[in-house]
């Protein structure tokens, strides 16, 4: 049995795709095919999309979130094309922080991605932290210390109460299994699933059993399934397949399995 009822959550990330023109049909057409109970959703367009997205969503699903995939880690500045946390205000819930993209073309370190998450807490965003090692780390025997090493520096100096109250999601993107043909298994994402929550207890988290932890790795319709038949795993950050309804109704009607069968184990 599960100590506590985790959430089960769907993150949409759909990176630089869609426009403000098409992206509202997008989401109304996913939301209306992915309404299945004890499911999280949230979609994160681009920003030029948020409003046309946010809209879409109020009229048709409110129940689905909008997240923006990125936050600066200032308030405010000469930060030509950048986006901080006061401007999403209205527009998104929830926000993406540290996604492996941003570190690898962005140069973004832990410290950094550390102050953007204490802007999103600030700011009042639901934040999804993203943790992964590289092919490089795998195949050394270092994934788990790399990723205890970006967890310390992405939470170094916040107050772990104060996070844990912002309702912190930590999704587990292993870099090596994205678009290399190379698959991560479910047992993969559990093991570190439970490497991350032990790392938290290290840090000072006195629930950290409560964090969701989202697998981030070529999800799909066809695989989802491997990874929530995991109990440490309580959903999925999914890229390439959530600009693709079919797959996204597949992906959260799994996620809708998942959750009912946590709850009735609760019940």
């Amino acid at each position: 049995m599960m100590p506590t009822m985790r959430p089960v959550v769907i993150a949409a990330n759909w990176k630089m795709n869609t426009t403000p023109s098409d992206a509202a049909e997008l989401a109304r057409t996913i939301a209306g095919r992915t309404r299945v109970a004890g499911v999280t959703r949230v979609i994160c367009p681009p920003f030029v999309c948020l409003a046309s997205v946010r809209d879409a969503l109020v009229a048709d699903d409110p129940q689905v979130a909008v997240g923006a995939q990125d936050v600066h880690h200032e308030l405010a500045g000469a930060y030509t094309g950048d986006t901080s946390a006061p401007m999403l205000d209205g527009l998104a819930t929830w926000v993406i922080i540290g996604h492996s993209e941003r570190r690898r073309d962005h140069g973004e370190t832990d410290e950094r991605i550390g102050r953007k998450l204490g802007r999103a807490v600030d700011g009042g965003l639901r934040p999804i932290l993203c943790v992964g090692e590289q092919l490089a780390d795998r195949d050394a025997g270092r994934a788990f210390e790399v990723v205890e090493r970006q967890l310390g520096g992405a939470l170094d100096g916040h107050d772990a109460a104060r996070v844990a109250a912002a309702r912190l999601v930590i999704a587990y993107e292993p870099v090596w299994a994205i678009g290399t043909g190379r698959n991560a298994l479910g047992s993969d994402a559990a093991a570190m699933a439970e490497a991350i929550r032990a790392t938290l207890g290290r840090l000072g988290w006195e629930r950290a059993g409560e964090v969701p932890i989202l697998y981030g790795g070529s999800v799909t319709a066809a695989n989802i399934g491997e990874f929530l038949a995991e109990p440490s795993i309580d959903g999925a950050l999914v890229g390439g397949a959530s600009l693709k309804p079919d797959e996204m109704a597949g992906i959260v009607g799994r996620a809708g399995i998942t959750a009912a069968a946590r709850l009735s184990a609760i019940s």
